[in-house]
């Protein structure tokens, strides 16, 4: 009898991840409809802008007839996700919270609140920071090459530094939580530095593009945010504490 309980409450479970599931993505869907609208305009801002420091700029194509509609379709998608980004934090933590005490439930708006501005911090710090990186990497063949990309190849490459650095500063929030809820101490982060410090570049070299350079642009945020996040976690302890 426990056995069929236990197995009715997984399937419970399993029920709850579903649905959260299918609103993050009519979330996704809605933001993702006027962004497909708009594509060439966030086009322009998306793709043009990194590459307003590059003398000269290389050229945007694209290499099969149907590449348009398929890019135009890339950007509505990035677009619904970034900007659905609030739902999704706030599914994904309404699924964690029946396994939080009562306490710890009221921790969940201002998380929500918190991870979604993070997140778009990340994106912004890569939004903003990505043309000198550019700008660098095409110096190597100055002179020698002319630079054409493949619009696609272009968008994935900026779209994948941009994700990887909204998780990546999650960092300090995912401190917060852990810490509040006593699975983490700030003992245990400083004692488990030179770990981080292993774990951080195998985390730039699997969310980043294959290339050196874009693997050292996360690593040395994540170095910072780490740091951060021990700030964090001694906040939270002492609060605990008074």
């Amino acid at each position: 009898m426990a056995l069929k309980k236990n197995e009715m409450s997984f399937l419970d479970h399993l029920e709850e991840l579903r649905w959260r599931v299918l609103k993050s993505v009519i979330a996704v869907v809605v933001f993702a409809v006027p962004c497909g609208i708009f594509w060439k305009k966030i086009f322009d801002i998306v793709m043009v802008y990194p590459l307003r420091l590059s003398n000269p700029q290389p050229v945007l194509i694209y290499t099969s007839p149907a590449e348009p509609i398929i890019l135009s379709i890339k950007i509505a998608v990035a677009g619904g996700l970034i900007i659905g980004s609030p739902f999704v934090f706030y599914q994904i933590w309404r699924f964690v919270s029946p396994g939080l005490f009562k306490n710890e439930k009221v921790l969940i708006l201002p998380t929500v609140i918190a991870s979604s501005i993070f997140f778009i911090m990340g994106i912004l710090f890569s939004y903003m920071t990505v043309p000198f990186v550019i700008s660098f990497l095409l110096k190597f063949a100055e002179g020698k090459l002319d630079a054409f990309y493949r619009a696609q190849e272009y968008l994935g490459f900026l779209l994948k530094l941009a994700i990887a650095f909204g998780l990546v500063f999650e960092l300090p929030v995912v401190s917060f939580v852990l810490t509040r809820i006593g699975i983490i101490t700030p003992k245990f982060l400083i004692k488990n530095f030179r770990y981080a410090i292993i774990m951080i570049f195998i985390l730039a070299a699997v969310l980043t593009p294959p290339d050196i350079i874009s693997q050292l642009f996360l690593a040395a945020p994540l170095f910072v945010l780490y740091g951060i996040s021990i700030l964090v976690s001694i906040f939270v302890i002492r609060r605990k504490s008074d």
